[in-house]
């Protein structure tokens, strides 16, 4: 038989998944806290990050020709392992070989001219992190967030990659599928991407409170040059007021000891801060905790609601009292 009459033999999607997921298994053993990518449905990304992510990578002419021939590999679960970390992915890819190849993808810090001209275009226009995550914006801002070359997503400047494979081609269908690898992983969870381009998003929260702040002071200056009521205090400085409204007396009812004790058995013994302002209560929680404390935690803890925390954690980052440890969790200094 001639060289150039040979063909490799034909592999069907069931063939290529079903040795995905044996390797998947066999790799678990070593490491079981392996991420592969799993994309259910037919499409490979639903949210806005998600998909604002791989629509980046199909608008440029140096992929639009070569990604595609990772959609079909990043759909049959090829990708047995995907971490992002700060301005690093790093993936395992199934191919032909028994051993899956190791892709690295790079992507460059975002400019700090590029990340300064969008926290400004922020300003009062985002109301909360949750928002942001889920992609619930103005349309203005996400126009700002993707303009080519200018917005939050890499241009293929910024991106540069290699793969272990012996394929010469410039982007090989293991890197490809490792892109869009990136986008299903987006899907689960939007902060990653933040961390991979090393910028901080509640930069772009803490200029909405600012703005907000600024509105309630001019606000309250209007309102008298003297006194500012007790909810705008609340809201500027985060400080819950006690009631210094007229006090009611009662009369006092005697109880014997029996009722007494009884009453002291049915009624839970609460822990309250109420004497300590909301900044402390925040500080308190942090440095009781040895290994760092997330939002989840001191929202749990303090009763605050989120917008509330991260006002605190942002005020009291730039103070130097806390700091992070990790992604979204803090300790003190």
């Amino acid at each position: 038989m001639r060289d150039w009459d040979y063909f490799p033999r034909y592999v069907s999607v069931a063939e290529k998944r079903a040795k995905a997921e044996k390797k998947i298994k066999q790799l678990r053993k070593k490491n079981p806290n392996i991420e592969p990518v799993v994309i259910e449905g037919r499409a490979i990304a639903t949210t806005w990050w998600g998909k604002s992510w791989n629509v980046n990578l199909e608008r440029y002419a140096d992929y639009e020709n070569r990604i595609g021939r990772g959609r079909s590999y990043v759909r049959h679960g090829t990708v047995l392992d995907l971490r992002i970390e700060q301005g690093q992915v790093t993936s395992l890819v199934q191919g032909t070989a028994s051993k899956p190849y190791s892709v690295v993808v790079t992507i460059k810090e975002l400019p700090a001219n590029i990340w300064k001209k969008i926290t400004v275009a922020c300003e009062g226009k985002l109301d909360s992190l949750q928002e942001l995550l889920m992609g619930k914006f103005p349309k203005a801002l996400n126009e700002i967030f993707t303009a080519q070359g200018k917005g939050l997503f890499p241009s293929p400047e910024e991106i540069s990659f290699s793969c272990s494979c012996p394929d010469w081609a410039y982007m090989c269908k293991h890197v490809a599928a490792t892109l869009y690898g990136i986008g299903a992983r987006l899907d689960k969870d939007p902060s990653l991407f933040f961390k991979l381009r090393k910028i901080e998003m509640n930069d772009l929260i803490s200029r909405a409170v600012e703005d907000k702040t600024r509105k309630l002071l001019t606000k309250a200056r209007r309102k008298s040059s003297r006194v500012i009521d007790d909810s705008s205090l609340s809201d500027v400085f985060g400080i819950d007021l006690e009631d210094t409204g007229p006090v009611k007396t009662k009369t006092r009812k005697v109880k014997s000891k029996t009722q007494a004790k009884k009453t002291a058995a049915e009624k839970p013994v609460k822990v309250t801060r109420v004497d300590m302002p909301p900044i402390e209560v925040v500080v308190e929680i942090i440095k009781n905790s040895k290994e760092g404390v997330g939002i989840a935690t001191l929202k749990r803890k303090s009763d605050f609601d989120e917008k509330k925390i991260y006002s605190l954690v942002h005020r009291l980052k730039k103070q130097g009292r806390i700091k992070n440890v990790s992604w979204g969790v803090y300790a003190g200094v």
